[in-house]
């Protein structure tokens, strides 16, 4: 197996190919990172750190604070994202939470795309950010979304009861009796069985109904982020054992410099 040689690109190929690498996962970024010295000091720049998701690392690995704190110093829209549904969801500042999240939305990180929406939807009377999401992707942001579990739930305050409540009262009702597509008969009007209760044929009006009445079932909020501090020893060590492995293979990396 050929590998490229980066490190004989242009410096200016190389920042971009780190960038794409810190956008694509954090395990690619440390992974360049580790592969040369010329490739940790590009990784290690503060522009990078814009484009890292640090809701993508996976959950055996961990992420120093300093990072994060990096991140949200130079705009990142993952970390605003983050930060944005604390303020909204958990500490009840709703003017900030919403500026943040509108922010990572601007910046097109579709989870904050997604829940900005859904937010504005829910507490503002607001549908017209739902353009924003392609009708292709919503189920599977849908998905990203509400199945995070990046910290430690809180139980929701009374204000978001309270919408779910009224959401209940005012929307489900008609969505049931729409005969915009096939409905299974259910008992009871809830949010439960919301997903599995008509097929693919719904209308627009129907279609939005259910994406926020499972946001509203599904959605926890975020109120501490974990402790993530072992991420670099862990990638850096995968690392060195892959270069040795290469190595004794009589492999030329092009790791040097």
């Amino acid at each position: 197996m050929e590998f490229f040689p980066l490190l004989e690109l242009l410096k200016k190929i190389q920042a971009v190919v780190v960038e794409r690498a810190a956008r694509n996962s954090i395990q690619d970024l440390y992974g360049l990172k580790a592969s040369s010295r010329s490739m940790k000091a590009l990784a290690e720049r503060r522009g990078v750190y814009h484009f890292l998701d640090v809701l993508s690392v996976p959950w055996g690995l961990n992420m120093p604070s300093e990072l994060l704190k990096a991140c949200y110093d130079v705009g990142n829209p993952s970390t605003l994202y983050i930060k944005g549904v604390q303020f909204f969801y958990s500490l009840d500042l709703h003017e900030e939470g919403l500026s943040l999240m509108k922010r990572a939305a601007d910046a097109r990180y579709e989870r904050a795309v997604y829940t900005h929406a859904m937010t504005r939807a829910i507490f503002e009377d607001e549908g017209k950010y739902f353009h924003g999401i392609p009708l292709e992707s919503v189920d599977r942001i849908s998905k990203l979304v509400r199945s995070i579990k990046w910290g430690w739930g809180l139980w929701h305050g009374d204000y978001f009861r309270d919408h779910k409540v009224l959401f209940i009262s005012f929307f489900m009702s008609s969505f049931y009796r729409c005969q915009c597509a096939n409905l299974v008969q259910r008992q009871c009007h809830c949010l439960w069985h919301i997903d599995v209760t008509k097929d693919d044929n719904m209308c627009n009006r129907c279609f939005w109904i259910k994406e926020l009445g499972l946001f509203l079932r599904d959605f926890e909020p975020i109120s501490l982020l974990r402790d993530t501090r072992k991420v670099e020893e862990n990638i850096e060590k995968l690392m060195a054992t892959e270069f040795d492995h290469a190595h004794n293979n009589g492999l030329d990396l092009h790791w040097s410099g």
